[in-house]
Parts: structure tokens; C-alpha cells; sequence
């Protein structure tokens, strides 16, 4: 046996080892480049990861003007005119920023200039105004919106915004093309700039040339995973074979008071050469191989300071500009530029570019090198596939699962997260998570096929009687295959149905086994359904328990609740049973809550998980007592205590039932939670005759009872009200106490 099962446990390991093989030859076969499915994958757990971090402190040197929703509100729909939007810049130049940069654009004319409305107005004008005047009116420049724009942007540090459109669309016109003031170099020096492998464009959307009298422009395309989510933003696209520079980069330089740029490239093959990221003022950013730059977003939505153009406008806002990057943007729903990223899927385009200027100030934008992530996952497929098939071959499930995912947790959080993305460093970590997946999803089933026999054995050859919680904890503990028992404190149940044998008397035998099998499937699956144990089947009756095998704090409440629900159903299948031809069927139960001995008895040869003691033999008097007492259900004091508030009960009576000298209380559980008005107004009635009742007050007694019997009739008052008759005849005892002694089980 031993040798057998080093054989399978060294087998289980070589199969683990064989997914790992495989693994690592599947990783090869991608050469570096992942699949669609694992990228989107590695993106959500990048998301996950933004959301462990949560926000970061900005460098406090980037502000955006907002065209909100209450600036709309107060100087119209969009787009304004632009003698305002120059107001605005003239506004934001006077607080003296770093620089100001438009995440909007102008590709047309202003059809509400003043100047275009003259030549519509001459005819009314002409009484009043020469057609000199009127000449020179259509000349002047002050009517000119889109020049008044353009004399602010000439006077103030402006960066103009456009867009390139990556689609042949068949509308390019060679005359549209930006003028950035950029001084750029390429390290090393390439035989053409078309061999970059920058995003390409097609065409340039510029802004009108009465507006576009800025130093500088750049453009703000982002381009959003398949997904939908902006995670990179390109510094540089080609057009015209030619790279330009993006609204940030051209921000972040005019900021900083410097010309030089420099691209650097590395030769990928004969006609393309790789980005691998820019300098400018002797700052270093990495960008991936098509010059774009994985965004370091600082938090979710308002992360930067947000100023409403309305409030600029009326000069509410002045010092907080003061030697910012301030950003003009617009945050408003109706103006559709807001973006999905890992923060949120509504996100202000504006504040996208915010996130990529503060990263470039800071330096610490997110990078991502393919040859650390190879190497990584190769470590990972390796060594944690190795260690795990490992732990599932030579130990259990259990300590192989707990392995598992402690080699998760260990990748997951402390390198990959802490170690890499807290340090701005992105590597995927989806394949490796599948790979150790495989293995484990693998070992485990061939340790079920092959290893798993013995369990398999004991399952099938105790499962048939006991309870599938025993063989559970047989499986996992052979050891409790034993005779000894252990104290423990249980709720127990006894159920009968009242008047069986004359019930069975007028079936057949297969009548009658078609309907025991019907009535003890239902109750059983209660007893169950509620995490009760069903011990034994004692011709009608059921003897239950809870709190064993499996520990169960609230045993007495699962077990009342039960006995309700037993009552419940029983209402329900009377009128079917009653259809088929079968007799009124009624039952008692009887439960008691105490200390019991758990195990395995019987003898060497036959043996059953049961539990015995004085509390087993109470719980089955009590179920007795229904008869007597005209009761369903009967609790003990015990149980009652151990229920507390949960059930509304009635006490019953203080009985010495046959076989105990110990008198004790029971009670009448009526319902779950709390009664209504009437109820609760009958119980606290009859439990105050009782305690008359106690203390030999009969007459008092008599009359609270007759008038509770009258008004709602019930065996239970006919007894008392039978018990004071005799008494009144025949006295008690001067030492009675009011126990009743039962002289039947």
C-alpha cells in the first residue's frame, strides 16, 4: 500500500509538471506578444489595481477652466462666441500661468461675428452710415470674433489644441497642416522619419487661421483600448511622414522654457525603428514602441482642481492660476467629451490630459518592459507550477488549495502590486494565474481519479447509513471510526404520528409503504433543509438532532424552526392526502435541548453515529405529552431558554414525566418572532389561571379558563378545567406543588 501510493503521489506531481511544460511551450509560441483575450484580461487586474491604490497627491501645477454645466447655463450653449472664449484666455493670461492650453478647437469660421452680419445689415444701414463707412465697417477687426481669439492667443502663452483624423476619409487637404514650434532630434539619427513607428495619421483638422496665431499647437487624439478605456496617450503621431507633438507635450515644453526635444528609437527591422521614449530638459519618459505614454492616473473624476470658465469670467478666480498648467476643457455630458478609464467609465477628456501632464512633471508615468515581464512569468510558470503540483501530489486538497492561492496572494500582491505597479512598472500576470489554474484544476482531477480511491470507498460503503455530514467527517478523519463518544450539547427531536397503528390497520402493505416513504421523504428534507441531522426512522417516528456531527451554535432555534415548518407542510399535504382516500393525519413532537454523548455505538461488528443520554430519553416523553396536552409541539425548559426571544411560546405545565423524579417546565412554541394583539392577549390570560391555578385559587382560575374555553376551545383549558373539578371535589395534598405527574410515555 505504501508503495502504491508513492506512486501515484509521484505520478500526480510528473502530470503537473507535464501542464507546466506545456505551459511554458504555449508562452514561447507567442513570441512576446499577447493575446487580445490576455491583454484585456491583464487591463481589468491593472483596474483592480488603481482601485487598491486609490488616489495620489497631483503636483499641485495643473488646473483645468471648465466649461461646465453652469457656465453653459450663464453664457449660453456651446459654442460661444468667440469674443468670449477670448475673454476667457485674456482672463486666464492675466493671472500669469505657466502656460494655457486649448482642449478645444476652431475648424471653423464664427458665424456670430459681427463682421459677417454687416454685409445682411447694409441695406438698413445705408440711411444712416456712407458706404465708406460701411466699407471700412466690414474691414474693421474689432468685429472680427475669430481674430479677437486669435490676438489673445498671439499675447498670452497659449498652446493651441487640434485633431488628427486616422481614417481616409477622401477630405484632405494639403494646405491643413499644424505648426508646432518644436526643435526635434532622434537618438539615434534615422535615414527617415517615416520609418518611426508612430501612430499615422491622414489628415489634420486644424483651426482657422484668423484664430491659429498661437507659438505653438498639439494635437489631443487619445486612442482608447478595445475595451474603451484610455490607458495610453501618444506624445508624438506621424503625418506627412513627419512626427508632431501632442497638446501635453507642447504644454509641458512651453512650461518648462525649453525648444529641444529628442525621440529615441531603436531598429526593429530594415524599414522600422521602435519609440522607447522621449527626453525633454533633461527628463527621461518611457513610451511604448508607438510613442505613447501609459497613463498614471492620480484618482478618479476632480482629481486636479476644477474652476468654472463662468467664474474666471467674472474674475472670481485670479491666484489659483498663478504659475499653473491650466487646461481649457469642458466637463459638461452635453458636449460628449468625457472618456472611460480605470477609475471611472465617465471621465472628463480634459482631465485625461491633466493626469498626462502632472505624470510628465512628476516623471513617473507607467512603463512596462516586455523582457521583465517574460522573464516574470517564466519565473512564475516555473516555480509556483512546480511548488503547487508539489503541495496537491503529496499532501491534501486542502493544503494544495490553501497553496495555491497563497502563491497567488504572494505573485498578486506583494509582486506584482507592491513590488512593480506601486513602483510604476506594469507586467501582465493573467497567463501565469491560468497556468497555475490548469495545474491545479488538473492535479486535482487525476488525485480524484487515481488517489481519491480510498475516499471513494468509504463514501459508498457508510454512505447508506449514515448521514452524508458523518461520512464527511470520516472521510477526512478515519481516526473517528471509533466507539468512543464525547460530551456534547445537542437539540433533540422526536416526532409520531398520532394514532398509527389504527391508521396502518386500513392500508395495504403497499399502500402503507408508499405513504410512509412520502411522509418521511418530506420531513426528513426539512429536518435537513434546516441543518438538522436525521438520526433514525423508528417505524413512524423520527428521532433528529442538531449541533452533531457539525457544531451549530443555534441548534435549539434550527430545531424549533424546523418542528414549525414540519406543521406548516403537514397543513399544506392534508387536503391531497385527504383526496386520495388517506385518514386525518396528525403528529406530536417533542424536543429537548442538553448535554448528550456524540459517537459511534454499537458493537464491534455493527455500529451507528447516534447519541444517547438522559436528555434523549426527555426529548422522547415529551413528544408523548402532545397526546395528553392536545399540543403539536412541546419544548422543554431547556430548549425555551435556549431560544430566548427568537419563538413566541405558551407555558404549558410543570410535569414529572414517567421515568424522572425532576419535575420540568414545558412549553407550547406557537410561532416565529412576535404575536398579534390577540394571541398575546389569550397566552398572558391562560398563564395567568395557570399561576392561579398553582396557588389553589380554582375558582379564580375556573372562571378565566371557562371564558378563554368559550371563546376559543381547546383540549389544553379542558384539561385544567377537568383537573380543578377534581380538585375542588378532592383537594390536593397541603405539600402539593403543582406539579403534574404523567403516568404515560
Amino acid at each position: 500500500m505504501p508503495k502504491l501510493r508513492h506512486f501515484l503521489q509521484l505520478t500526480s506531481f510528473k502530470t503537473g509538471c507535464l501542464v507546466v511544460l506545456l505551459a511554458i511551450l504555449v508562452f514561447f509560441s507567442f513570441g512576446g506578444r499577447k493575446p487580445l483575450l490576455l491583454q484585456r484580461l491583464d487591463n481589468q487586474i491593472i483596474d483592480v489595481m488603481f482601485h487598491w491604490r486609490g488616489s495620489v497627491p497631483t503636483t499641485n501645477s495643473v488646473v483645468i477652466v471648465d466649461i461646465d454645466e453652469k457656465s453653459l447655463r450663464d453664457e449660453g450653449q456651446w459654442p460661444w462666441p468667440r469674443n468670449i472664449v477670448a475673454e476667457l484666455i485674456k482672463k486666464i493670461a492675466a493671472c500669469r500661468p505657466k502656460v494655457i492650453g486649448l482642449d478645444i478647437f476652431f475648424p471653423e469660421n464664427d458665424r456670430t461675428s459681427p463682421k459677417n452680419s454687416i454685409g445682411e445689415l447694409a441695406p438698413f444701414l445705408s440711411g444712416m452710415l456712407s458706404r465708406a463707412d460701411i466699407a471700412r465697417l466690414k474691414n474693421d477687426d474689432r468685429l472680427d470674433y475669430d481674430l479677437m481669439l486669435g490676438n489673445a492667443v498671439a499675447s498670452s502663452p497659449t498652446v493651441l489644441g487640434y485633431v488628427f483624423q486616422t481614417v481616409d476619409d477622401g477630405m484632405k487637404n494639403p494646405a491643413d497642416k499644424p505648426f508646432p514650434s518644436i526643435n526635434l532630434a532622434i537618438d539615434p539619427p534615422v535615414t527617415s522619419l517615416d520609418k518611426l513607428t508612430l501612430i499615422p495619421a491622414y489628415r489634420a483638422i486644424v483651426n482657422v487661421p484668423e484664430v491659429d496665431m498661437a507659438q505653438t499647437e498639439g494635437f489631443f487624439n487619445v486612442f482608447p483600448d478595445p475595451a474603451g478605456t484610455v490607458r495610453r496617450v501618444p506624445l508624438f503621431m506621424k503625418f506627412d511622414g513627419l512626427p508632431y507633438p501632442s497638446l501635453d507635450l507642447e504644454m509641458l515644453r512651453v512650461g518648462l522654457g525649453v525648444s529641444k526635444v529628442t525621440i529615441h528609437a531603436v531598429r526593429h527591422n530594415a524599414s522600422q525603428y521602435n519609440i522607447l521614449g522621449i527626453t525633454l530638459a533633461d527628463r527621461f519618459v518611457p513610451t511604448d514602441n508607438q510613442g505613447q505614454v501609459t497613463v498614471n492616473f492620480r484618482g478618479p473624476m476632480k482629481s486636479f482642481p476644477f474652476y468654472s470658465a463662468v467664474d474666471v469670467l467674472h474674475g472670481k478666480i485670479s491666484h489659483e492660476l498663478k504659475g499653473k498648467y491650466v487646461l481649457i476643457g469642458t466637463s459638461a455630458a452635453g458636449l460628449l467629451d468625457l472618456r472611460a478609464t480605470p477609475f471611472s467609465s465617465v471621465f472628463p477628456g480634459v482631465e485625461v490630459h491633466a493626469n498626462v501632464i502632472d505624470n510628465l512633471l512628476k516623471g513617473d508615468p507607467l512603463s512596462s518592459d516586455v523582457y521583465t515581464e517574460i522573464g516574470l512569468n517564466y519565473a512564475v510558470i516555473i516555480i509556483g507550477g512546480l511548488m503547487l503540483s508539489a503541495l496537491l501530489a503529496y499532501s491534501s486538497p486542502l493544503i494544495g488549495g490553501f497553496g495555491g492561492l497563497l502563491l497567488i496572494v504572494l505573485y498578486l500582491f506583494y509582486g506584482t502590486y507592491h513590488y512593480f505597479f506601486l513602483n510604476n512598472q506594469l507586467v501582465g500576470i493573467t497567463y501565469p494565474l491560468i497556468t497555475l489554474f490548469a495545474v491545479f484544476i488538473v492535479v486535482t482531477l487525476f488525485n480524484y481519479f487515481f488517489k481519491d480511491r480510498e475516499k471513494v470507498f468509504l463514501q459508498s460503503a457508510f454512505g447508506h447509513y449514515v448521514s452524508p455530514q458523518v461520512v464527511n467527517e470520516l472521510i477526512n478523519s478515519p481516526e473517528k471510526l471509533s466507539l468512543a463518544g464525547e460530551d456534547r450539547e445537542v437539540s433533540i427531536f422526536f416526532s409520531d404520528i398520532r394514532g398509527f397503528t389504527t391508521i396502518s390497520e386500513g392500508m395495504t402493505s403497499e399502500q402503507l409503504a408508499s405513504f410512509m416513504n412520502e411522509y418521511l421523504t418530506v420531513m426528513s428534507d426539512l429536518i435537513m433543509k434546516h441543518e438538522g441531522t436525521v438520526d433514525k426512522y423508528i417505524g413512524d417516528a423520527i428521532m433528529a438532532l442538531w449541533g452533531a456531527p457539525l457544531a451549530d451554535e443555534r441548534h435549539a432555534v434550527h430545531a424549533v424552526r424546523a418542528a414549525l415548518a414540519m406543521m406548516r407542510k403537514l397543513t399544506e399535504l392534508r387536503p391531497e392526502w385527504l383526496r386520495r382516500g388517506l385518514p386525518y393525519i396528525d403528529i406530536g413532537i417533542g424536543i429537548n435541548t442538553g448535554v448528550v454523548s456524540v459517537g459511534n455505538f454499537g458493537s464491534e461488528q455493527r455500529f451507528d453515529y447516534t447519541v444517547i443520554g438522559d436528555s434523549v430519553n426527555l426529548a422522547s416523553r415529551l413528544e408523548g405529552q402532545n397526546k395528553v396536552y392536545g399540543t403539536n409541539i412541546i419544548i422543554s425548559e431547556s430548549t425555551r431558554e435556549a431560544i430566548g426571544s427568537n419563538f413566541f411560546c405558551r407555558f404549558v405545565d410543570m410535569v414529572r414525566v414517567k421515568g424522572k423524579d425532576q419535575p420540568v417546565a414545558i412549553y407550547q412554541p406557537l410561532l416565529e418572532g412576535k404575536p398579534d394583539d390577540g394571541m398575546a392577549d389569550e397566552v398572558g390570560e391562560f398563564e395567568a389561571a395557570i399561576d392561579l391555578y398553582r396557588k389553589q385559587q380554582f375558582s379564580q382560575a375556573q372562571t378565566l379558563l371557562d371564558q378563554l374555553n368559550q371563546s376559543s376551545p381547546s383540549k389544553l383549558y379542558q384539561l385544567y378545567l377537568d383537573r380543578i373539578r377534581d380538585f375542588q371535589q378532592t383537594p390536593p395534598p397541603e405539600n402539593w406543588d403543582g406539579v403534574f405527574t404523567a403516568t404515560c410515555k
